[in-house]
This record gives structure tokens, C-alpha cells and sequence, in this order.
């Protein structure tokens, strides 16, 4: 599959742009582990072209992540092209566009899937940015709105007139949040849609390589996005490629490998910020792991885990937690 001029290869996995997830660090190492593409933290358009330094520090990216995409969000045309500009200065490989994001500050003051309640002003944008940059332009968003307004199927087409060189779609409306079962039968129309020419790429509750494989077969995508099944597992990418290549599962990974990648998360995220704020950032992965699931009596440990602000603390935890799994196969 080619976005543009970039072969991403026969069944490529993506990691999907998450805020306060996506950082340099986490990219690198789902890349490691097999992610054929990764996309950054969203970024703010307004705050861009204000030159704020946290939302500037967000379009850091390095040569070991290639293909790496910047993805930008906002409701106002011309600061979008600003942003995209600025985007284009950083050297991603693609510049994609967020309208999917639902979350309040967002999608309640008309950006990210804000936007799907305004189509017109989408289009506007969306082809404003292609002209703007010569990096290929793509575009992440939802079905809809709410279950009344599932325009995705349209929507695609008029977004593919823009410009754009691929369309990734999250198969919730904004309605839904993150909530329900993700709905693919919409992506897949889209996919078949034979006034479609442009790669589509799947995205919503990929949580095991059987379902990766199914979404492939069944809707006929051009690639999968993988978000929140990343969290506290950037090895699911590893099971997913092994699966899609050999159809068997990967031999199961020990637990004190995997976690030997949470302390490996763990110190890249405390020598990026500093260890206080490091660890609070990485506090999201550590509780968000199905590795702890089954572990008997855990709760006053999680606790424990969720609560320290000392590298030596959360590893001494760690250990004890390894000493348990150890002692007690868990259920």
C-alpha cells in the first residue's frame, strides 16, 4: 500500500496520533516493535502559529521513525495553513488533519470532529492545505456526527476531490466518544466504493491480531490504525505482523519481558521531561497494561504504582509485582 510515493508495504499497522501518548519516545519504540507508520501528538494550529514552545516541541520527530506523520487540528482556514506551513518545515513525511478528535475543548469549540458538523468549512480547509504544502495531505475522522448524521461514505469522496492521498477512518461517530463497538461496515463501504482511488485505513478496536486480520479480510482496508490497544502494549505491534505473515500466533511473550519495555517506557519518559513528571506521564500506560490483569489482590499494589513519583520506587514495585506473578500463576 503507497500513500503517495511512500510504500508502507502489504498489510501495513499504524499507530494512530494520540494526545499525551504519541510522544518521540513511544513512537520509536512501536516502531521497534513493528509499526510500519506512526503519527504525533496532535497539534494545535492556533497555538503553532503563536509560536507556543510545549505545542512547537510537538513537531520533533527523528530519521529512526520514518514514515512519520504530524498530524494538525483547528477550525479557522487560514491558521490551518499557517500550521501546515510551519508542519511542512519540520520534515514529516505526511501532514494529516484531525477531524475526529472528540473529546470537549475540542470538538466542542468546532475543530477535530467539530467539523463534521460543518462540512462546507471542512472541505474549505482540507483543500486549502493541500494547495499549501507540497507533503502529501491525509485525513483522519469518523463516521459521523451522531447516529443521524453517518455521512462517512459521501464525505469521502468530496475529501478525496481535496486533494487529499489517503483517508483514516475511526469507526465511532463523535457522539459516541470512545464508547460501543467501533462500526467497520462503514469503513468497508467506503473501501468499495469504486469512485474511491485513494488508500483507506481502518481504525477502531484492533485489540488482537485476529481482529487485525479479520478487519483486512472483511472490509477489504488498505491498512489498520492502532490507538488505545497500544497503551501500556507497544508489543501488540509485534503480534500483529507475526500473525499477518504467518497466520499463526507469536509464541507467547514472557512477563518479565514485557516488563522490561514498561521500566524501558519508563526511563525514556522520565529522561525526556524529568522523573517527577516523567513518571506522572507515563502513569497513563501503566494503568491502561492488560498485563497486571488476573493478578490476584492487586489492588492495593496498582495503588501503590499509580501513586509514587521515585524511579527507584515504581521499579521496587515492579519487582515485588514480578515476585508475585512469580509465586502466583495469574488467573
Amino acid at each position: 500500500m503507497k500513500i503517495d510515493t511512500i510504500d508502507l508495504g502489504k498489510y501495513p499497522i499504524l499507530l494512530a496520533p494520540m494526545e499525551d501518548v504519541t510522544d518521540p519516545a513511544f513512537r520509536l519504540m512501536c516502531k521497534r516493535f513493528g509499526a510500519d507508520m506512526v503519527y504525533t501528538e496532535f497539534v494545535s494550529s492556533d497555538a503553532l502559529i503563536r509560536e507556543v514552545n510545549k505545542t512547537k516541541q510537538k513537531l520533533t520527530i527523528s530519521d529512526e521513525e520514518r514514515p512519520v506523520a504530524i498530524q494538525i487540528y483547528g477550525k479557522e482556514t487560514e491558521a490551518m495553513v499557517g500550521a501546515a506551513k510551519i508542519v511542512e518545515e519540520a520534515r514529516p513525511d505526511i501532514l494529516d488533519i484531525n477531524f475526529g478528535c472528540p473529546v470537549k475543548k475540542v470538538a466542542g469549540k468546532g475543530a477535530g470532529a467539530g467539523m463534521l458538523r460543518n462540512i462546507p468549512q471542512m472541505l474549505e480547509i482540507t483543500k486549502a492545505v493541500v494547495d499549501a504544502v507540497k507533503i502529501p495531505v491525509t485525513v483522519k475522522t469518523r463516521l459521523g456526527w451522531d447516529v443521524d448524521s453517518k455521512i462517512i461514505v459521501e464525505l469521502a469522496e468530496q475529501l478525496q476531490d481535496c486533494g487529499i492521498a489517503a483517508l483514516a477512518i475511526h469507526g465511532r461517530t463523535r457522539a459516541q466518544m470512545y464508547t460501543g463497538e467501533a462500526d467497520w461496515t462503514l469503513i468497508g463501504e467506503v473501501k468499495n466504493n469504486p469512485r474511491m482511488h485513494i488508500p483507506i485505513i481502518g481504525n477502531g478496536d484492533v485489540t488482537t491480531p485476529q481482529r487485525a486480520k479479520e478487519c483486512f479480510d472483511r472490509y477489504g482496508v488498505d491498512a489498520i490504525m492502532v490507538g488505545r490497544g497500544s497503551i501500556g502494549r507497544p508489543w501488540i505491534f509485534k503480534e500483529i505482523k507475526h500473525y499477518l505473515e504467518t497466520g499463526e500466533e507469536l509464541p507467547p511473550l514472557s512477563f518479565a519481558w514485557k516488563m522490561q519495555v514498561l521500566r524501558e517506557e519508563v526511563l525514556s519518559s522520565v529522561e525526556r521531561l524529568d522523573e517527577r513528571r516523567g513518571i506522572i506521564h507515563i502513569r497513563r500506560h501503566l494503568a491502561a497494561t492488560p498485563l497486571f490483569k488476573g493478578i490476584p489482590n492487586f489492588r492495593e499494589t496498582r495503588i501503590a504504582m499509580l501513586r509514587t513519583e521515585s524511579v527507584e520506587e515504581l521499579f521496587e514495585i515492579f519487582a515485588r509485582i514480578e515476585d508475585m506473578v512469580a509465586t502466583t500463576p495469574l488467573t
